[in-house]
């Protein structure tokens, strides 16, 4: 019995021991992660943070090349969701806004001055809209995993301050591809431009557009002050979450363990990444603006009758998509932010 007893434990290491070699041999040598911008920017430094940690959790077993300029599917932001859904990329930190014409509730973080404040950003993204908004994902066919942020998008120009929705008219502004920002400064008089970043920056270099929206993360990482950005209007009108997601056969390819170690480690790396996103931005003082100032820009900081006048002129956008994005879930977006 003895003998039995040893031979069938010796069978069942074996075949462990198979099981075990067979999981290593679907694992990648490499897994491409897609990021819009390089560790230079907050935004690219949670990927880095990211695949930082899954190395050294999964002790070599997941290595994660990072791939910036979403550079997978040739600087094209707009198709990145898509191509992760295919395979073509393994896993990426990416934006509500590139992935919203895949994904139409994405475009809740869009709407133009829903979100006031961070507090207001984190009811939604740390709260049951972004549970739904994560179940939304996974069943358009990737695994999200966690939140990280771009930031409030502040508009700049190379012309003149902007106080008044009638100071925007005519003006040339750089957008991303996206119907509902075509929407937004149509509305306030603009000529909304569309266009990736790795376009923007030549046209705004050149003159070939006045301004653009991004981030104050996104400004001082570009040295947007030296393409003739001399203009800041500190509006936030909209904010930029970002998710950390991975492609579903990739998710399946893992143990269970290691899917474990993949999602903690996106949650840690989204909270890093968030907390540089805001640096300088959050603190009392908003020590980043003096450090933008003290470059020759102008930064202007809207009242709040100034920002109301924005916020009634975008106000027929915000109806519009209110239906198109799902009136639910707009409505359950407002009450979170309300409660905040």
């Amino acid at each position: 019995m003895k003998v039995r007893s040893f031979l069938k434990l010796a069978v069942m290491a074996s075949v462990l021991a198979l099981g075990t070699s067979a999981m290593a041999q679907n694992y990648k040598a490499e897994y491409k992660m897609s990021l819009v911008v390089g560790t230079a920017f907050p935004w690219g430094k949670g990927g880095e943070i990211w695949a930082n940690l899954v190395r050294e959790r999964t002790q070599g077993r997941i290595n994660i090349k990072l791939y910036p300029g979403v550079s997978l599917v040739q600087g094209d932001q707009t198709r990145e969701f898509s191509a992760i859904r295919q395979g073509v990329i393994d896993m990426a930190i990416g934006s509500t806004i590139n992935w919203s014409p895949q994904v139409k509730e994405l475009n809740l973080f869009s709407m133009p001055f829903l979100m006031p404040d961070y507090k207001a950003m984190d009811a939604l993204t740390q709260g049951d809209v972004g549970k739904q908004i994560f179940s939304i994902i996974d069943k358009a066919g990737v695994m999200p995993l966690a939140w990280g942020e771009n930031g409030y998008r502040e508009i700049t120009n190379s012309k003149k301050a902007l106080r008044t929705p009638d100071d925007l008219k005519g003006m040339k502004i750089r957008v991303v591809g996206s119907p509902l920002f075509l929407d937004t400064f149509t509305a306030l008089g603009a000529n909304p431009t569309q266009m990736s970043w790795a376009d923007a920056q030549p046209a705004l270099t050149s003159g070939a557009v006045d301004g653009q929206e991004n981030p104050m993360s996104i400004f001082t990482a570009a040295k947007l002050h030296t393409v003739g950005q001399k203009h800041v209007t500190m509006w936030g009108y909209v904010a930029d979450p970002l998710v950390f997601v991975v492609n579903k056969d990739v998710w399946a390819s893992w143990s269970e363990n290691d899917r474990a170690i993949v999602s903690q480690a996106a949650i840690d790396a989204g909270k890093e990444q968030i907390a540089i996103a805001r640096k300088g931005l959050a603190e009392p003082g908003q020590p980043l603006l003096k450090d933008i100032e003290a470059l020759g820009v102008t930064i202007t900081k809207l009242s709040p009758a100034e920002r109301d006048a924005f916020v009634k002129a975008t106000r027929p956008v915000y109806e519009k998509w209110k239906k198109q994005i799902g009136e639910g879930l707009v409505a359950s977006a407002e009450k979170a932010i309300a409660a905040r």
